[in-house]
């Protein structure tokens, strides 16, 4: 199981990094719930993100409205994504990562820290997100929080 979300984390930040935005809904089942939010806001229960969305269709038109309507610096992500630490039940995992933001002018900010907290599924064979919560370290976000995390 280790090796295999290894491999899933590999290829989502690979998917957001290349600018494939297009297949990042496929590493999450239809009925998903994907949401970043602060550390301090995961701590005290609120259910509101910074980004919500509760479907594989959501993620689809996050995607649809990034390229189509919002308006931003260009902009790209480097993932350097940690080993996931598996639950005892086998479908859950916390992995570390950090978000490098590379702008047009070649600037590179560390953009986020924080960790994944996910809800694994197999979906004949391949494993996905069946909920995948971004908390990041910092409750500062950047107006430029277009592209997932």
């Amino acid at each position: 199981m280790l090796l295999r979300l290894a491999e899933l984390n590999a290829a989502y930040a690979a998917a957001i990094d290349q600018d494939r935005l297009e297949a990042w809904p496929d590493f999450f089942t239809d009925g998903c719930l994907y949401k970043i939010t602060s550390a301090e806001n995961h701590k005290r229960g609120y259910a509101a993100g910074i980004v919500y969305a509760d479907s594989k269709a959501m993620l689809r038109d996050r995607v649809t409205a990034l390229r189509t309507a919002n308006i931003f610096e260009r902009h790209s992500y480097r993932h350097i994504v940690g080993l996931p630490v598996i639950g005892s039940d086998g479908v859950t995992a916390e992995t570390p990562f950090l978000v490098a933001r590379i702008m047009r002018d070649g600037r590179t900010d560390v953009f986020a820290t924080g960790v994944y907290l996910d809800v694994l599924t197999d979906d004949a064979g391949s494993l996905r997100f069946a909920e995948r919560i971004v908390v990041c370290d910092s409750s500062h976000f950047d107006t430029l929080l277009a592209t997932p995390l």
